[in-house]
């Protein structure tokens, strides 16, 4: 029943052979099959599960079915681990070698699990890289959309949308050899780059990394997303050419993807509408949860 909904009930399913690249995608479904589907694409080293529960239902409580899944290189979807080990400093300066794929293969990811699931059209919402990667598959597969909900993520020029790299730099890499060690990371960073305007929900940040922990610690899979986008570059000139309906939601705190970012976003893909939230910084207070499943859902609506 539909108020009975509780995803961490939900099965999680998985795939084989799935798009181009026959990787293995590991999915959860919520919803009724009879209302518009709404696939959830979440950022760089974050599993599907990195997107709230209770945020997922109150979009399927508001009349959509979502899909949820982990990105290539992240849980328990295919890894890349026979690849090259990326050269970040290397990639920075142009030298692309080590570089096993790009957004544009995580978007093809994407569109070959919609026709495993026997979708064609859906309306995406991608948050963070995953925004990229939704902006990716507007572009190159327009006739497989519906809609475009980008939250706070950028256009891939190199003068906007930038992170704090003297915050980044002070948290450090991940500690990959100790469970504890990695929850305890994850719980500063995520503080780090959370929303000053909000409460922090500490036990929800412990609870989603130590199960992240236990579905995957793969030390290299964020490294390998991170060069895709770097390799992927400038989508500027192509966002500037959709005719997909797009809703950009940003936080005006945003240390991880500045908020120039959403904003040269909502500029460049046209008649996009553009939501700012106060206080708001890289996630997803719970807070915030109701008026963002409602811009969501007003969007589709819309659209649909």
């Amino acid at each position: 029943m539909i108020n009975k909904l509780n995803l961490q009930m939900m099965k999680e399913e998985k795939l084989q052979n799935v798009g181009p690249s026959k990787i293995e995608i590991a999915f959860q479904r919520l919803g009724s099959t009879s209302h518009p589907a709404v696939f959830l694409i979440m950022g760089g080293g974050a599993q599907m599960i990195a997107w709230p529960d209770k945020f997922c239902e109150e979009l399927v409580r508001k009349g959509v079915q979502i899909i949820r899944f982990d990105n290539r290189d992240t849980g328990l979807s295919t890894h890349f681990t026979e690849a090259p080990i990326p050269n970040f400093s290397a990639v920075l300066k142009g030298d692309y070698s080590t570089v096993s794929y790009t957004l544009s293969d995580m978007a093809a990811d994407t569109v070959g699990l919609m026709d495993a699931l026997n979708f064609y059209k859906v309306h995406l919402v991608g948050a963070s890289m995953g925004g990229m990667i939704a902006q990716t598959i507007a572009i190159e597969y327009p006739s497989r959309i519906k809609s475009l909900t980008s939250i706070m993520s950028t256009t891939g020029a190199p003068n906007v949308g930038q992170p704090d790299f003297k915050l980044l730099s002070h948290l450090g890499e991940p500690p990959y050899d100790d469970r504890q060690r990695y929850i305890d990371w994850r719980l500063e960073s995520l503080k780090a780059i959370g929303s000053p305007g909000y409460v922090f929900d500490d036990e929800a940040a412990i609870r989603t990394a130590g199960l992240s922990w236990d579905r995957d610690h793969d030390p290299l899979g964020m490294t390998r997303q991170a060069v895709a986008v770097l390799k992927s570059g400038d989508r500027t000139s192509k966002l500037q050419c959709l005719q997909t309906p797009a809703l950009v939601i940003h936080g005006d705190s945003d240390k991880m993807v500045n908020v120039s970012g959403g904003i040269a976003t909502a500029k460049a893909i046209p008649n996009a509408k553009l939501k700012i939230f106060k206080g708001l910084g890289h996630g997803f207070p719970k807070e915030l949860w109701n008026e963002m499943t409602n811009l969501i859902i007003e969007h589709i609506k819309a659209t649909d």
